[in-house]
């Protein structure tokens, strides 16, 4: 039997393989960006960009879902992480509530398969170490009978996401 969990390295925008949802590592405002989010939005076309605009906007903490697009999934999951300060303004509780917003999307989507990227690591800032330990934790929590692929953009992210799951 396939593991329920797994770690690959790459780039979420191109995934050799099809997913039924894949998480955006989105800013509050859901004005493409860059990092994750900038990818993603390149590779899935302009429409992308037109649909997140239609949100107005979501808070940190939370997700909203549209159409993928030119990627290889169904949908895209644009969940907003917490800026990293210094650890005392709530990162931890809003970088788990992203996850948790993710995982009750993927639920109402009804998934069987999910690619997750570790957000806040990036230009957010957010500890490394800390931050998959917070995505590893939070996804698990759910019930979901999903595949679920979280995906490294670098080795030491790889390596670490391999440590924790």
């Amino acid at each position: 039997m396939m593991e329920k969990f797994s770690i690959i390295k790459g780039d979420i925008a191109y995934l050799p393989f099809h997913v039924d949802a894949i998480v955006n590592a989105a800013n509050s405002a859901l004005v493409p960006g860059g990092g994750v989010d900038g990818a993603i939005n390149k590779k899935a076309g302009p429409e992308l960009g037109r649909a997140m605009l239609k949100f107005g906007g979501t808070p940190t903490g939370t997700a909203v879902y549209t159409p993928a697009f030119d990627l290889n999934a169904d949908y895209v999951i644009h969940a907003v992480g917490p800026k990293y300060q210094d650890g005392e303004h709530g990162e931890a509780e809003l970088l788990a509530a992203a996850y948790q917003s993710i995982m009750k999307l993927a639920q109402k989507l009804e998934v069987n398969s999910l690619a997750i990227p570790f957000l806040s690591t990036g230009v957010y800032g957010y500890p490394l170490e800390e931050a998959i330990n917070i995505a590893v934790e939070n996804v698990k929590k759910f019930d979901l009978d999903a595949r679920i692929y979280f995906v490294a953009f670098d080795e030491s992210t790889e390596k670490i996401a391999k440590k924790c799951l």
